[in-house]
């Protein structure tokens, strides 16, 4: 049996953590991992639920009819969902450092666009996409135009998907044979900091109260 490539092996960890997530299709159900912890699986698993739950976030908050207050405490959550993002995706970034950190790069390797955690990342979002995509192509309460419509959409989605993991394959062989190279920057979110946050740091010397993001 062939080992599966890694985009193979990311998608069959997203699609897992979107299923078990609705089972319950509840934003507050903890998480189970059923990775070790140690392992990029279990950041790959971790990361994919972290989307799946901001995407009902972000159903939820786009009621017209939601009360302000909780629509705050929402958005401030989906702050929070964000930067937890963020940071699990730089930690993805640093497992790949690792894994080719005895890779000594051609003289005339190039860098990519993008690290390789960041297009996992484009990939985790893919699979929330066609399975919601899918229940929207199955609805049986929906109109046959709209079935139509969303069944167009997802085929493009699965086309982008094949795409996209043919393209981060590529990529981490490319780093691995030394073609290409990795050259990660950190994300420097100014408005999560109080210290360069002016509305932070001015309501700090006024002596506000500020909850930090």
């Amino acid at each position: 049996m062939m080992k599966m490539t890694f985009t193979e092996q990311a998608t069959k960890i997203f699609n897992q953590a979107i299923t078990d997530y609705h089972l319950t299709d509840n934003i507050d159900t903890p998480m189970h991992n059923p990775y070790s912890r140690e392992s990029v699986d279990y950041r790959l698993y971790m990361k994919c639920w972290i989307d799946t739950v901001q995407w009902h976030l972000e159903d939820i908050i786009r009621d017209p009819h939601i009360d302000p207050l909780e629509a705050l405490t929402l958005k401030r959550r989906i702050d929070r969902s964000n930067q937890d993002r963020t940071d699990l995706v730089e930690d993805i970034d640093s497992y790949f450092r690792q894994q080719y950190s005895s890779v000594n790069p051609m003289p005339d390797a190039r860098l990519n666009t993008e690290s390789p955690a960041w297009a996992v990342d484009r990939l985790s979002i893919l699979a929330l996409k066609i399975y919601h995509m899918q229940e929207q192509a199955s609805r049986a309460d929906a109109s046959a135009e709209h079935r139509a419509k969303c069944q167009a959409k997802l085929n493009v989605l699965l086309e982008q998907q094949q795409d996209l993991s043919l393209a981060i394959d590529q990529l981490l062989e490319d780093i691995q044979e030394g073609r290409k190279y990795m050259k990660v920057y950190r994300q420097m979110k100014m408005y999560n900091d109080p210290s360069t946050n002016p509305v932070l740091y001015e309501a700090r010397k006024g002596g506000g109260d500020v909850t930090e993001q």
